[in-house]
């Protein structure tokens, strides 16, 4: 029978068969704890935890797709998505089925983690990952590469959705956004470093000594793995430039679906499930205190609050509603009332704005512009440019929790909005003939490099923050598999669309949008995404006002009531 908790005395007692136990007033203090990181500090295991989870931030498959071997072997793909030579969707088909998988993974995945949950989730994508990175790095045709690759993109839209949400599910208030910005750490680890090392595997060139023949419209002769291939297969560059990378895919993915066997369940998942006794356990093992402790005591209640009073509307709502229907619910509540349309459009708005801010797609293809050769294009766009963005990102886990969510988010819309004017100006006035402008070359990249170091710690992160804490318990799930989907699908356009954005023809012009992209993101942070930072995740009904009717109010005070809770709002400091 799950244990019953009730407050407002010391003692414990039997009733009804059901264990009883009564907390004293003083467990509405909030707990003592430092903010941020100095707060995860003073709790290594949730910050081991978080650390651990986000081992499905790793993934290489686009970074070897440029990797001469690579070329070599599959011709074919690598004309298409190197040279873009074409912009028809047939030519994009293989990076692109990645982000298209991930798209479907993050959608379907709401559905799913609410019924198997957070760490089982986690688990059965890690597998699919491992299966799909073993496809990858063995593949001899195509058809190898492009099944892997469309499992290792399933899995991976689905971790984006579960693991911010398992981070915020079991973090406190104090160090949530830390933690979640723990993911985007992750992402630049994984995807910046490991193809562009083991890329020099046997050297940087198929075969060193025969010379490039293709030309690009530039003039720069690059690779041409049809002609500059001598028979018998690369004389230099080996295939483990690229089948290493994709095999170290697997070693993460196996350690996550081996280690999470050990990690804790998401406690506010098992008092969904009804598993209270097992939640108070887990929030006592998460928060490093014992299970008489008032705060622990008194978290659990809230979120036993926040769980009946979701069930009890909902029934009332929809009282016959079957299995199916109860999932298709989820999703019309989520527009059933403004307060709760709001969450949804912010968290679709931020990730839109967080993809078409980011040069990622930009980068090699402008480098390649400005005249630099391969090598070092391949040395600036993946190594130093990995760099910044990884350094940057860790701004992002000291400031979210002590300065707060808005202040970094108006922040670095108004750094990458003064960087792209500048950009924008420069390639308009120069971009046609830039060996001739060497000085304002150099200005643009240095630019786009401070662009970038703005944008990792700002929108990049807190992306993955915003949208694992403002929607309630019961929608959660849903709404994160929505903003996640969201995201993954704005990637996707974002890369068809990206080789034309380098056109020397154009100018500007797209530079000039992505300006106007983060105006709309400054203008958003300004105006319309409130400060989270501080509150519970049973504390944001107020943030946006939801659930502020007379009857809506009295119903949950009702309940509080009856959970032994005291008349007043939930305490935001746990």
């Amino acid at each position: 029978m799950p244990q019953l908790l009730r407050t407002n005395s010391t003692q414990s007692k039997q009733e009804d068969g059901d264990r009883i136990i009564e907390v004293s007033d003083l467990a509405l203090v909030g707990p003592s704890g430092r903010v941020g990181i100095g707060g995860c500090f003073e709790n290594k295991f949730i910050l081991g935890v978080s650390l651990f989870s986000t081992l499905g931030g790793f993934g290489v498959i686009r970074n070897v797709l440029v990797i001469e071997s690579f070329a070599a072997k599959f011709p074919e793909i690598y004309m298409n998505v190197t040279l873009k030579s074409k912009t028809t969707f047939r030519d994009g088909f293989f990076p692109h089925l990645c982000l298209a998988t991930a798209w479907i993974g993050a959608f379907v995945s709401g559905p799913v983690c609410d019924k198997i949950g957070r760490k089982i989730g986690i688990i059965c994508n890690a597998v699919i990952f491992l299966v799909g990175s073993s496809l990858q790095a063995g593949a001899t045709s195509p058809i190898g590469l492009f099944t892997g690759s469309a499992a290792t993109g399933l899995a991976t839209g689905s971790l984006t959705h579960v693991v911010p949400m398992y981070i915020a599910e079991i973090s406190s208030a104090k160090i949530r956004g830390s933690l979640v910005s723990l993911q985007q750490l992750a992402i630049t680890f994984g995807v910046n470093w490991i193809a562009y090392g083991t890329s020099h595997i046997g050297g940087t060139r198929c075969a060193p000594k025969i010379p490039y023949t293709w030309a690009l419209p530039n003039g720069i002769l690059v690779f041409n793995p049809y002609t500059d291939v001598p028979r018998g297969g690369c004389t230099g560059q080996t295939q483990a430039s690229w089948r290493v990378p994709l095999a170290f895919q697997i070693l993460p993915a196996l350690c996550l679906a081996i280690g999470m066997h050990f990690m804790p369940y998401s406690p506010r998942w098992l008092v969904e499930r009804g598993y209270e006794e097992e939640a108070l356990e887990t929030l006592s093992r998460l928060r490093r205190k014992p299970t008489e402790d008032c705060s622990v005591r008194t978290e659990l209640l809230e979120i036993m609050a926040e769980v009946r009073f979701a069930r009890e509307v909902t029934k009332a709502a929809y009282p016959n509603a079957g299995p199916v229907r109860r999932i298709i619910n989820k999703y019309a509540l989520l527009m059933s009332s403004w307060p709760k349309a709001k969450r949804i459009i912010i968290g679709c708005i931020i990730m839109t704005l967080q993809q078409n801010m980011t040069l990622v797609y930009l980068l090699p293809m402008l480098l390649g512009q400005l005249g630099l050769d391969t090598d070092t294009t391949s040395l600036i766009a993946t190594g130093v440019y990995g760099i910044v963005k990884m350094l940057a990102t860790l701004p992002a886990i000291v400031l979210v929790d002590s300065v707060g969510r808005r202040p970094v988010l108006i922040s670095g819309a108004t750094g990458c909005l003064i960087c792209l004017a500048i950009v924008s100006s420069m390639v308009t006035v120069y971009g046609k003939n830039w060996p001739a402008h060497v000085v304002a070359a150099h200005i643009v990249i240095v630019i786009v490099f401070i662009y970038d170091a703005i944008f990792s710690y700002s929108w990049a992160p807190l992306g993955w923050v915003v949208t694992s804490e403002i929607f309630p318990l019961h929608l959660r799930s849903t709404g994160m598999s929505i903003t996640a989907s969201t995201m993954w699908s704005s990637s996707f356009t974002a890369g068809l669309f990206a080789p034309m954005q380098v056109n020397p023809s154009v100018g500007g012009t797209w530079y000039y949008i992505y300006s106007a992209a983060s105006l709309a993101a400054l203008l958003f942070a300004v105006f319309f995404v409130p400060e989270t930072k501080g509150v519970t995740l049973e504390g944001m009904d107020p943030v946006f006002r939801d659930n502020a009717t007379d009857s809506q109010r009295e119903h949950k005070e009702r309940i509080r009531r009856e959970l032994g809770l005291l008349d007043r709002a939930p305490p935001n400091a746990l």
